[in-house]
């Protein structure tokens, strides 16, 4: 096998011990103020926006640099309205009797329920699906490495993105999620993972106070 071409680094920038300090701190107080939000004014969200938070997500590592994800952004009414009533279509039967009562009761200090308005109402949604294998240029198929991993933190880049671009987002999985293949018209090799909810909060916009409530460092975190 022969060796891979390699190139020097460029983009990597050290800063001085306080500077580096100051900007980890600066980055986990910006971060501090995301919340999930699931009432989303109508107001439209500028594509470049987007299209620059996806290119964000697009930088995230991944097994084998294979990057095995596709991102759907879906703004057209008709569209967001279909994928409403598939996706509260499943959650009735997930909230009528599939979720487990444990499950319901974790769920219970949110305040979620079947009804998801915010999927037809926010301007944005980005359907995130994984690429289970890839093709290559001969149409044979090839196998993708540490998906759920890549693909996860590339969705982490991407509610990063935009977040700091000013913009609120909400994480929606409805079980199964099939629906969404057929929808966005996405073939086989993919499955999807994550509706991405993204826009501006309402006026006059609540969250429920336990989704502000992390966990402190020492719950999170050792060190050996």
């Amino acid at each position: 096998m022969p060796a891979p071409a390699m190139e020097p680094l460029t983009g990597y920038r050290e800063l001085p011990s306080q500077t580096m300090l100051e900007h980890a701190q600066a980055n986990y107080q910006n971060l501090l103020r995301r919340r999930t939000v699931r009432d989303y004014d109508s107001r439209p969200v500028d594509r470049a926006v987007i299209e620059q938070c996806l290119l964000a997500a697009g930088t995230a590592p991944s097994g084998a640099n294979q990057q095995p994800w596709h991102f759907v952004v879906i703004t057209d009414a008709d569209r967001k309205a279909q994928i409403r009533a598939a996706a509260e279509e499943e959650e009735r039967t997930f909230y009528s009797g599939r979720a487990p009562e444990e499950w319901l009761r974790a769920l219970a200090p949110l305040g979620t329920d079947a009804s998801k308005p915010f999927l037809e109402e926010a301007p944005v949604l980005i359907a995130i699906f994984a690429q289970k294998y890839g093709i290559d240029a001969q149409g044979e198929r090839f196998s993708h490495y540490y998906v759920p991993e890549s693909v996860g933190i590339a969705t982490g880049f991407l509610i990063s993105a935009l977040h700091d671009a000013g913009l609120a987002t909400l994480t929606h999985t409805p079980s199964p999620m099939g629906f969404l293949s057929k929808l966005c018209g996405r073939p086989e090799a993919e499955k999807a993972v994550i509706l991405l909810v993204v826009g501006y909060p309402k006026a006059g916009c609540q969250v429920p106070v336990h989704g502000g409530i992390k966990k402190p460092l020492e719950a999170i975190s050792s060190w050996l």
